[in-house]
């Protein structure tokens, strides 16, 4: 248990992505993320900016999104939106995948879109792909883990938050179709410790979350079970 909790805090995408976010709340995000060392914020693309402000002189990572939350816009819509988010300081990028590709099994055009947005990229800046699992039978899973990997992706990413949160069996599932070839990043609805250590057992090596600072003060709790 302490292997993977240690430290656990480098392991958080520390999350704002609600459409009523403001701006104050951004401030409120990015400082949370530096008085914690989190690894990321992640954000829209609108406030990609006022992070890198926020955030001048730390070493807390931005990331942004494009095609969030649906994945339904057109490629070269994305690719735009993803590459404008890196010049406006983002580090990494968070894409929905289109899921109507793979819920009808059309994984080569899924990898198609993947590959493409990757290839529009600096190299140093890594591309996370959300399949949203929970949409998904097993077997889709699998194959939108495989499409991810032959798009030259970093990670796969269980799902936005916006339609289910992501499970323990979600998580195997991708780290055992991924072995090794992309990280697993599990996001949607973690928030608690506990949740927190399942998703990092099962193989996820980052965490997407809104409850980050309330699962970083789970860890003062004496509870045994924590």
């Amino acid at each position: 248990m302490m292997d993977v909790l240690k430290d656990v805090n480098r392991r958080f995408d520390h999350a704002a992505l609600k459409p009523q976010t403001t701006k104050t709340d951004i401030v409120t995000l990015c400082r949370e993320a530096m008085e914690h060392d989190f690894y990321a914020v992640a954000i829209n693309p609108v406030w990609v900016a006022l992070a890198r402000e926020t955030l001048a002189d730390s070493r807390v990572r931005i990331l942004t999104v494009c095609g969030f939350p649906l994945g339904a816009s057109r490629t070269d819509i994305k690719q735009i939106e993803a590459l404008k988010g890196v010049y406006d300081g983002a580090h990494e990028i968070d894409m929905v995948a289109n899921i109507g590709w793979l819920q009808a099994d059309d994984f080569i055009s899924a990898e198609r879109e993947i590959a493409q947005i990757r290839d529009n990229l600096p190299h140093n800046v890594a591309l996370k792909v959300i399949i949203e699992a929970g949409i998904l039978t097993d077997q889709r899973q699998i194959e939108a883990t495989k499409a991810v990997i032959n798009g030259g992706a970093q990670f796969v990413k269980t799902s936005t938050g916006f339609f289910g949160g992501a499970t323990v069996e979600q998580v195997l599932r991708l780290v055992e179709t991924a072995a090794g070839r992309v990280e697993v990043k599990a996001s949607g609805g973690i928030r608690t410790l506990k949740q927190c250590r399942q998703m990092l057992e099962a193989g996820a090596t980052r965490i997407g979350s809104s409850s980050s600072v309330s699962i970083i003060k789970e860890l003062a709790d004496p509870d045994p079970r924590m």
